[in-house]
């Protein structure tokens, strides 16, 4: 079995097909996505798709491009509404300096305030980050400093330098399409060096489609060629691989429940 950590069902795009994609997900040995709230307001739709579907799970987050439009005053919001039954994660968060979509300053007041809420509730954080890795790096270093939390750096795209301070805190690095994309040969030689048992694989769907969808709409049915990829570059077979990526998720996402 393989589980996709992180996708996003609730949009728009599945709508009109959402048992398919779910059918298809299981088909292609998927047995478990993870669906990832990226606004508070739009958490609902969220927890909606993951108390349709007995393979689906969800997490509560607020993406750093929504930070202006959500600003945080503290991690209460977060806390409440992760009590749900199936809400398995904090986030995604993090900072996105690429797009800049929100000031800075309020995308780390956000980005703290998620971790606070994980620490307290001993979920995993997910944790976006482009173009900011050293922002990123400073700031989980300083709050694991004020008690731990755990976590994983979702769509891992950094430099071998994210990676091993990732590591250095017991994160996990999440592999999604792009390490299938022929321009991502740097990208392989630093996962290759990432421990197999700290790895997880996602799609990002509906974005990010792995070769040989690129360019379509992703669908958790795909992240099996971004597994074989993983597989290729780790040495393994896929079945193992599909095993301990497995195993970590659920040493991770530990509220999460294994699907009968």
């Amino acid at each position: 079995m393989l589980v996709d950590s992180h996708c996003h069902l609730d949009f728009p795009e599945f709508a009109p097909e959402l048992d398919a994609v779910v059918d298809r997900a299981r088909a292609a040995g998927v047995g478990l996505c993870v669906s990832i709230g990226t606004t508070l307001d739009g958490f609902p739709r969220v927890q909606a798709v993951a108390e349709r579907f007995d393979s689906v799970w969800g997490s509560v987050g607020n993406h750093p491009h929504e930070t202006e439009k959500e600003p945080l005053e503290d991690a209460q919001a977060l806390i409440a509404l992760a009590q749900g039954p199936k809400v398995g994660g904090i986030g995604e968060t993090g900072l996105d300096y690429f797009y800049e979509h929100s000031p800075r300053a309020a995308q780390q007041k956000n980005f703290r305030l998620h971790i606070a809420a994980a620490r307290e509730l001993g979920l995993p954080l997910i944790v976006h980050t482009r173009d900011a890795e050293d922002d990123t790096i400073e700031i989980l270093r300083d709050e694991m400093e004020q008690g731990a939390f755990t976590g994983l750096i979702h769509c891992f795209t950094g430099t071998k330098k994210l990676a091993d301070a990732a590591l250095e805190l017991g994160f996990c690095i999440s592999v999604s399409g792009i390490a299938t994309f022929k321009k991502s040969e740097e990208l392989r030689a630093v996962i290759r060096e990432v421990p197999l048992e700290r790895l997880l694989v996602e799609t990002d769907a509906p974005f990010l489609a792995p070769v040989p969808h690129r360019g379509k709409r992703n669908e958790p049915a795909f992240v099996a060629h971004t597994a074989d990829v993983l597989a290729g570059l780790k040495g393994v077979a896929r079945e193992d691989l599909a095993a301990q990526t497995t195993q970590n998720f659920f040493s991770l996402f530990r509220k999460v429940k294994r699907p009968e």
